[in-house]
């Protein structure tokens, strides 16, 4: 419930600490203490049986109601925790999902929230119904046997109704896909970290002013404009997607495939990273941008690394970032979505990647577009 008080188990390194405090504040969370584990997820209770008493005594003193474990753990890990401390446990995985929850206002973003719920749930299911039955005895044709089998077929059937209404979502989404292709515009789409700074590159790009924030998942759904450059002969449809996290397990990837397929469908990705922020951290979440998009098979020649929030760098640092073997074999560019900075060499970039020359003299570059077999 928003605003309980919380107290989290994670790893301890920095940026580990820190995302998850980040995500504990979304979800609506009050964080009054935080305990490290080298390895969260173990013996029984998913955490060290001494830090499973430690818990116990850190949560009477400081009133957690709430224990958020920043892994995922089992509902017997779960329910064995919260006997100890008396606290409702929340896994990282469940965490995320109520983000989700909180930020989605479309039918679409809704219903894929739903999905990864369920996909979440059904392997939880029957432990939950035999804690649940206290005491009935599981078995054949027993009585808690019919519970787990009821709770299935009500996950399963509630998971076939709310796939179809996606698949009717998406049968929509690739007619209005065939449609702009028709107007010959490539397509373009932002990708990147959770706050790396999309929605505010989109409204510069695009002459928009979609919601912008600070907060994570901001945007849940696909956003699709045209957007014409300075000579307004060259034109781009641009999309803003959702934004990646760290170690986000493919159930909830896949649940949102009918809004993460725009960057399959891309003629070029813009692959948006926070330059601001610690070495450590741009790693971490460059890594974890680089595993979704391979996971969703984006080619990675049509990818442009976007530093973004170059202005909070001085010349020595920004220096620094432009010469880091992090970024070794990416196309570049250094802007400031806020400030304006680096994005006509943005926009000259995109052009050329979308447009390139046509090699008979004298005639007008052709838009570069991707052709599917879908």
């Amino acid at each position: 419930m928003p605003n309980e008080k919380a107290t989290i188990v994670t790893y301890p390194d920095e940026f580990s600490k820190e995302e998850i405090k980040e995500l504990a504040l979304r979800a609506g969370y009050t964080v009054v203490g935080m305990i490290t584990q080298k390895r969260v997820v173990k013996s029984e209770y998913g955490v060290g049986v001494g830090k499973a008493e430690e818990l116990r005594d850190m949560v009477s003193k400081n009133g957690s109601k709430i224990l958020i474990i920043d892994e995922e753990v089992t509902s017997s890990q779960a329910n064995k925790l919260a006997t100890v401390t008396r606290c409702e446990v929340v896994d990282r995985d469940r965490l995320i999902l109520n983000i989700f929850a909180r930020r989605a206002t479309t039918t679409e973003a809704k219903l894929q929230v739903q999905l990864a719920e369920l996909r979440y749930e059904m392997p939880r299911a029957r432990d939950a119904v035999r804690y649940s039955a206290n005491g009935e005895r599981a078995g054949f044709m027993g009585m808690g046997e019919t519970m787990v089998d009821i709770k299935f077929r009500a996950l399963k059937k509630r998971m076939v109704f709310i796939k179809e209404r996606l698949e009717r979502a998406q049968a929509n989404r690739n007619l209005h896909r065939a449609e702009r292709r028709k107007l010959g515009l490539p397509f373009v789409s932002l990708a990147g970290y959770t706050s790396s700074g999309k929605t505010t590159l989109f409204n510069k790009l695009a002459d928009e002013s979609r919601e912008e924030s600070p907060d994570l998942f901001t945007t849940l759904t696909t956003t699709m404009r045209a957007v014409s450059f300075a000579d307004q002969r060259r034109k781009i449809m641009l999309s803003d997607t959702v934004g990646f996290i760290s170690r986000i397990p493919t159930y909830m990837v896949e649940s949102f495939k009918s809004t993460l397929e725009e960057l399959t469908y891309a003629d070029l990705v813009l692959l948006m990273v926070d330059a601001s922020e610690e070495r450590e951290s741009m790693a971490i979440k460059l890594n974890s941008c680089r595993d979704i998009l391979d996971q969703l098979a984006v080619d990675p020649k049509k990818t442009i690394l976007v530093l973004n929030k170059i202005d909070r760098l001085e010349g020595a640092a920004l220096r620094q970032v432009e010469g880091d073997d992090l970024f070794a074999g990416f196309t570049i560019v250094k802007i400031s979505a806020v400030r304006g900075d680096g994005l006509r060499q943005l926009k000259n970039r995109i052009i050329a990647m979308t447009y390139p020359p046509n090699p008979k003299a004298g005639q007008e570059a052709v838009p570069q577009r991707m052709e599917f077999s879908h």
